[in-house]
Formats: C-alpha cells, structure tokens, sequence
C-alpha cells in the first residue's frame, strides 16, 4: 500500500509530528540518517500507521506522487545535505517541506534552487514544542499557494484546533512561514523576560513565597493575562526537586540558553530599521546570563541602592506588577506585528496578520488570550500601523501605562534590573512623543558631517555652516 506523506528526521519533534499525521489517518514513511532513532519510533505503542525505511530510495519510492516529504532536520546545512540526498529521488511536481527552525533566507535560497528543478518547496514555520507537534502545533506555511493547497488536508488535520479552526494559514510566498516563525520566536523571547521579571518583583521586592507567586500567577491565567506562558510559569514555580527536596526553581542556574532564532529577529530588524526594542533587549538579557561567574564576582565589588526595609502595600503592588506584565506584552506584540506589517511590504508578502494573531492562539508557545483581540484589531482596522492604537488597547493602556511606570521606578530604585519593563515603558514614552529630541540628534550630525536636515516649516533638504 502507498504512503501518503513522508517524515525525515526523527527526533522528538519528527517523530511527535510523525505520529500525529499517523493519528490523523495518514500512512506515514518514517526515515531518518541513523537508524537507531527510527527503531526506537517503530517500537512506541502509537507508532501505528509509521512505516519505516532505512535507505532514501526505497522510502521515496514508497510515497504517493506528488510525492510529499516533511523534513525535521536540524537547520543549516544539515538541511541542504538532506535535500541533496533526496532530489536525485523526486520527479517534477514533488514537494518538499521544511519544518525545522531554517532562516527565511536560506529558505528562500533553496525554494529557487529547487524551483529550477521542478521541485516545490515550502517552508514551514511548526510551534509548539514536542508536546504541540505530538497534539496539535501552530502551522505557519510558505510557498506558492497553488502548492500549500496539495498538502493543506494534512496540514490543518495534524494543526492545533480552536474554536474548529485549525491553527494553520497560508502565511505568503518562498520564506514567508520561516520569517513569522522567526519573529513569533523573538515574541517568545520578550515574553518569557517580562514574566520573569513580574516574579522577580513578586519575589524580591514584595518578598512573597514561592507558593504564594505561583498562587498569583495561577490567578491572573484566569483573567486577561491567561496564557500558555503564564501558565506554566504557575506549575514550574510549584514543582519540587527530587534531589533535595527544594524548590526546582531555586536549584536551576540562571544562565540562559537560545538557539538563534532572537537574534535572527533582532538583526533582521535592524538591517531594516524596525524599532524592536524590547526582543532585543530580551536577547542582551539571556546574553548577560550567561556572564554567571562574572556576575557573581561584579555582585562583590559593584554597589547598589541602599536596601529599603519599608514594606509595599501587597495587593495593590500586586495589581501594579499585573498591569505592568499586561502593558509590556502588549508593547512586545506591538513591535513584532509591525516587524510583520513592515516587512511584508518590503518584500511584498500581504502577510494576514489577523490570520496570523488566529492561528497563535492554539499549539504555539505564545498563545494568549488577547490574541484574539489582537485579531480583532487588524481585521477593524487593515492598514493599522501600531497594535498600541488600536481603540482597544489605546484604552488599556491609558490606564495600565502608570502600573509599568510605578513597578519600573520601585525596581530601578531598589537596584532591580528590569531590561524588557523598562525598555517597554521607554518605547511606548517613545512612540507617543510627537516631538522628541531628534531634532538635536540630526542637528549634530548637519555639524561634524554635513549631513544636511530637514526643516518644520519648509519642504527639501538644508545644510548649516555651523561655524
């Protein structure tokens, strides 16, 4: 019998993803380099409808044409030597998709290589981790649509579901799916380090319990902050260690790890001038972590505030640290969707961004509650330049803007360091300053460099003999 859809790469994520297609009723060919991993899939009590195969041909030849083929390779040149190894294989109209972490660019690269060989190509951005691969991502595809449409059945049956609506559009032409992945990424990123620095007040400076900081977490999943993020913050601040007996958390050392794809948007923005503040400083922030022995050794000789003894109103400084977690996400969704909005009409994607806001809400780690919102805001409004005037949030945040501004001065006050708050309340002060200090700035730059200026009151471009 002819396999329908085949998956190379079995690790976690290829063989959870695998086995999802497979529940879905889909014949599945399973391959991967070494066959250790493609054993140890076959063995899984719900390996049924997996078929493996230990060399290329034989799996190729076992799929239905237009062949698909799934790779959950790891990105770089892994991918490309995958790819190399399989084309000799294929036959004009074959697909080939990519769900790995691969650079919008490099996908890019290889959606015109194989163009040129009859080959099609789509990459596909998967979030979900492997608990979302196994029970339901959020898909995110690139490519020509003509060619989405083929494996679209697949697709939208292995996504997550919300409200029926599976998780998974067509984001846009050739790099598209990998770049919303990419920035869906940075988005992660700064909100993982605003959470953790809602705990750190909660902690240091309210001096709560661990049990009582879960407890308040816990609570504020089940109002407007609800997210997977906030969520699993509450049971990861609960669990216990084996070995000790302590809190997981306190055993854990504070050095951070990433895997590319923040920095990816972060560069990305800066080679094209896309103010994304608050994810870059989210990226500096796992970077100064892993400066641990440095740090200890700086805490012996640098000096900080004098420690205040004067105890906070707990349940209104509560309240303060939810509105400032609330206003600094809305801040870091702000500046990815328009990194989004700006670069799709760089490149001239049309990305669906109340589409995109949709198929987040489910199978993706940034899945939140006002998402849908988010959603809301650009299908109301389609050429919206930022989400922070959108009526909705223009409203929230004229009345959360001062819980950021109190939390954020208490913290700088009392020594806290609050890269992703403060930077927040920085870019919302920013955004909203219809006549900022640029002037001085442009100034400057006429002075030492000719730059020449603009002027307020008459139209071209001028220059000053300053001296």
């Amino acid at each position: 019998m002819i396999n329908t859809i085949g998956v190379i790469g079995l690790g976690v994520m290829g063989s959870n993803l695998a086995i999802n297609m497979a529940s879905k009723t889909e014949r599945v060919a399973v391959y991967n380099y070494t066959r250790d991993l493609t054993d140890q899939l076959i063995q899984k009590k719900e390996a049924q409808h997996l078929y493996p195969y230990y060399d290329m041909e034989g799996f190729v030849q076992s799929l239905k044409s237009p062949r698909k083929v799934f790779l959950m390779v790891t990105a770089g040149e892994a991918i490309d030597s995958v790819i190399c190894s399989l084309v000799p294989f294929l036959e004009s109209g074959d697909i080939i998709m990519d769900g790995g972490n691969s650079h919008y660019e490099d996908t890019a690269r290889r959606y015109d290589e194989l163009n040129s060989k009859g080959i099609d190509y789509l990459g596909i951005g998967i979030s979900g981790g492997e608990v979302g691969a196994l029970k339901g991502p959020s898909i995110m595809p690139g490519g020509d649509k003509d060619v989405y449409e083929k494996v679209a059945p697949i697709l939208t049956k292995i996504a997550a579901q919300v409200d029926d609506d599976p998780c998974c559009v067509y984001i846009g032409p050739k790099g598209a799916g990998h770049y919303v992945k990419m920035v869906h990424n940075g988005i992660e990123y700064a909100d993982m380090q605003l959470i953790a620095e809602a705990y750190t007040f909660l902690k240091e400076k309210l001096r709560l319990p661990l049990s009582e900081i879960a407890d308040i977490f816990q609570r504020w999943n089940e109002g407007e902050l609800k997210s997977y993020l906030i969520e699993i913050t509450a049971e990861i601040l609960r669990k216990k260690d084996k070995i000790t007996g302590l809190p997981l958390i306190d055993v854990i050392l504070d050095k951070v790890g990433q895997k590319g794809t923040g920095k990816w948007t972060s560069m990305q923005a800066i080679d094209n001038g896309i103010p994304l503040s608050i994810i870059t400083e989210s990226l500096f922030a796992r970077y100064i972590s892993t400066l641990k022995e440095e740090r200890v050794h700086a805490e012996s000789i640098l000096a900080g505030p004098e420690p205040d003894r004067q105890l906070l109103d707990k349940e209104l400084w509560v309240e303060y640290i939810r509105q400032a977690l609330y206003m600094g996400k809305v801040c870091v969704y702000s500046q990815g969707f328009t990194q989004y909005k700006t670069t799709s009409e760089l490149y001239d994607w049309n990305l669906p961004l109340k589409d995109i806001a949709l198929i987040f809400r489910g199978g993706c780690i940034i899945r939140a509650e006002f998402l849908n919102v988010i959603s809301e805001a650009y299908q109301a409004q389609v050429k919206l330049t930022n989400l922070l005037i959108a009526p909705y949030f223009a409203e929230k945040v004229k009345v959360y803007q001062m819980g950021l501004r109190k939390v954020v001065c208490e913290g700088i006050n009392s020594g806290i360091s609050f890269p992703c708050l403060s930077t927040s309340l920085t870019y919302y002060d920013s955004y909203r300053t219809g006549s900022s200090n640029a002037h001085l700035l442009q100034a400057q730059r006429d002075y030492f460099g000719a730059h020449t200026y603009e002027r307020n009151d008459e139209e071209g471009f001028f220059h000053t003999d300053w001296q």
